[in-house]
């Protein structure tokens, strides 16, 4: 991304998602974001924050200018904020704003009962591994083990006999601690790279709890980097790689700061971020980064791995058909992957949501038995085969996206994303109630809105990995804006059109996508019956909003809430977009739609110009051929 239009992007999204629907009453926490009126150096900020009672916690996102203050006499969380302690800190004289932090709801997304052969001329044999749990590792290789259908896995065997495992590559695993010491994990353990958010000491180790509830981010990153062959649990799908530990999910809410350090901890020795959390999946919120967060994750993206950008994954929910994860504002992210999940015979599972922003799909837990699921490692040395959710299919995602970089260390974030799209094969995913089945777009991608392009080919991603050259520079076009407030209909569909030239003579022209988006103000008497859907001029018609029966928001709607769709990847933004707004509901509803702006992102010039095809038949061959007759014109 240029660096141009970086920040000015930056201040359209920090606005566009600072107003969220919050379901709860408002918590205040023991936490300051004191920001300066000039530079001061650590110590300087250490004896500021003790002469008004506090403890300075360091530096945000580095800065010199903004620290994390915590007074240790206030409740960890209270109903009210503390104005004589924010009082107390703005009348110091070197002190230019003080906010306490409010306390927010963050949910571990685990679930709870109720053909690379074109690509590569030699894949040497090879042996399978010899840990024990390896073959309940279906989701490495599926021989139909649990009545799972065969050869539906991540084909990580692909990958290893072309001699790429992870070296050299790290992946933080950014939740309730990891198991550093657990056989199966210290040898590929950064220390380096580790860090405890919610305690802060350099010592991310789980909290102990009776029912092993913080066993999370230990079972997170055996998927990613448990050893091979050392008689201990299964292996990683990048065993050579090392993990990280980010404790910071263990409190009872979340903080701006404690999320935004964590996305930002140590972005030159990290990787890839792997989270398997979000927003509550209860159908209901409509969530996503607060400011602080959003800047750590915008100069992650565009600053970390010295410049080729940290990698940041996301599970895309466990909200099930009641949700939809474009209300979750990390998932839906242009800046993140995010992904779902599906079962051993091919088909979603009950909890996955649906959303045009997901990106590719892993594996969760077995069809038959429910508590087939994932098989890695667990607190205190032990191992489980229980492990699911689309928690558990963030982090297989991180370790095939680890195995990329081990091919090509010079990937940058975007690489990543078009070689998801480019390799992720729709294999024998499908919907389980027959809701949403595979189409194309006009390109001649396949997608799917619950598996967004198929489930990741960790073979194919490495192969192709071996031979990429860097996209083209990234552009933001601002395609147009309706701005006129209309009724929405209680029956049919209310239609609104943008005729966009995409920048065309600009220097942020657009003309080949990637991200999409809608941003959207509008407000109903039941937001949870409204439906969204932007046709594209290619005419691929993207659902970025579905029906969620839990939502009887009635006050706040939508503002200035970007909607994401990946389902136009490669078209050509010109001409006439189409969003449709209708209500799905049994009983009359009435609202307002207020605006609707067109946001573009892609490249000028056609991105996969200088890649040989290997396969005729490949997703890159079809792309290609597509955007060669398109530069032509």
């Amino acid at each position: 991304m240029p660096p141009r239009w970086s920040w000015r992007l930056l201040i359209f999204f920090v606005v566009s998602l600072s107003i969220v629907s919050w379901t709860g009453a408002d918590l205040f926490s023991n936490s300051f974001l004191v920001k300066f009126k000039r530079d001061l150096s650590l110590d300087e900020a250490h004896r500021v924050a003790k002469r008004h009672g506090f403890v300075n916690m360091g530096p945000v996102l580095r800065s010199k200018t903004e620290y994390h203050f915590v007074n240790h006499a206030l409740p960890p969380a209270r109903s009210k904020r503390s104005i004589t302690h924010t009082r107390k800190l703005k009348s110091d004289p070197l002190v230019h704003t003080a906010i306490q932090q409010a306390g927010f709801l963050r949910v571990k997304r685990g679930y709870k009962p109720l053909k690379v052969e074109n690509l590569v001329k030699n894949i040497q044999p090879h042996k399978d591994p010899s840990d024990p749990y390896f073959p309940y590792q279906w989701y490495l290789k599926n021989t139909g083990q649990n009545g799972g259908k065969a050869k539906l896995d991540l084909n990580v065997e692909a990958a290893w006999a072309q001699g790429v495992t992870g070296k050299n590559i790290t992946t933080a695993i950014m939740d309730d601690g990891v198991d550093y010491m657990h056989p199966d994990l210290k040898y590929n353990y950064n220390a380096l790279a580790s860090y405890d958010f919610s305690s802060n000491d350099p010592y991310p180790y789980p909290r102990y709890t009776d029912d092993w509830f913080n066993s999370h981010g230990t079972r997170c990153a055996g998927e990613v980097a448990a050893a091979r062959d050392n008689g201990v649990c299964g292996v990683g799908v990048a065993y050579d790689s090392k993990i990280a530990g980010i404790r910071m999910l263990d409190q009872p809410y979340m903080t701006d700061l404690i999320e935004a350090n964590s996305m930002g901890h140590e972005p030159n020795l990290i990787d890839i971020y792997s989270a398997s959390w979000g927003p509550t999946d209860d159908g209901k919120t409509v969530d996503g980064p607060r400011n602080a967060t959003m800047r750590a994750i915008v100069k992650g993206v565009n600053e970390g791995r010295n410049g080729l950008g940290n990698i940041y994954v996301w599970a895309s929910g466990d909200g099930g058909e009641n949700d939809d994860c474009n209300c979750d504002g990390y998932a839906a992210s242009m800046w993140t992957v995010s992904i779902n999940s599906a079962i051993n015979d091919g088909q979603n599972a009950h909890y996955d949501e649906s959303c045009s922003s997901t990106l590719a799909s892993t594996f969760s837990n077995g069809a038959k038995d429910p508590m087939t699921g994932v098989a890695t490692t667990d607190l205190y040395g032990k191992c489980t085969t229980t492990h699911s959710g689309t928690s558990a299919a963030a982090p297989e995602a991180a370790g095939v996206f680890a195995l990329a970089l081990d091919a090509n260390t010079k990937l940058s974030w975007r690489d990543i994303q078009h070689l998801t799209v480019l390799t992720s094969k729709r294999n024998s995913l499908f919907d389980a109630k027959g809701r949403f089945h595979w189409t194309m777009n006009g390109v001649g991608l396949e997608f799917n809105h619950l598996f967004g392009f198929g489930v990741l080919d960790a073979g194919a991603m490495v192969a192709l990995a071996k031979q990429w050259q860097t996209v083209p520079p990234r552009y933001h076009c601002e395609g147009g804006i309706v701005s006129e407030l209309k009724r929405l209909p209680s029956e049919g569909s209310l239609f609104l059109t943008i005729n966009t030239t995409a920048c065309k003579g600009e220097s942020s022209e657009v003309r080949y996508l990637e991200h999409v988006q809608a941003v959207i103000t509008l407000n109903a008497s039941r937001r949870g019956d409204v439906e969204l859907f932007l046709t594209s001029p290619m005419g691929t018609r993207s659902m970025i909003l579905s029906r969620r029966q839990n939502d009887d928001d009635n006050r706040d709607g939508f503002s200035k809430w970007p909607f994401m769709t990946t389902h136009t990847w490669g078209e050509y933004p010109q001409g006439t977009w189409t969003l449709e707004v209708k209500f799905n509901s049994e009983t009359p509803q009435t609202g307002f739609f207020k605006e609707w702006s067109l946001m573009l992102h892609g490249t000028k010039e056609p991105p996969y110009t200088g890649l040989p095809v290997l396969d005729p038949h490949s997703k890159l061959a079809i792309v290609k051929k597509a955007h060669e007759v398109r530069s032509k014109m």
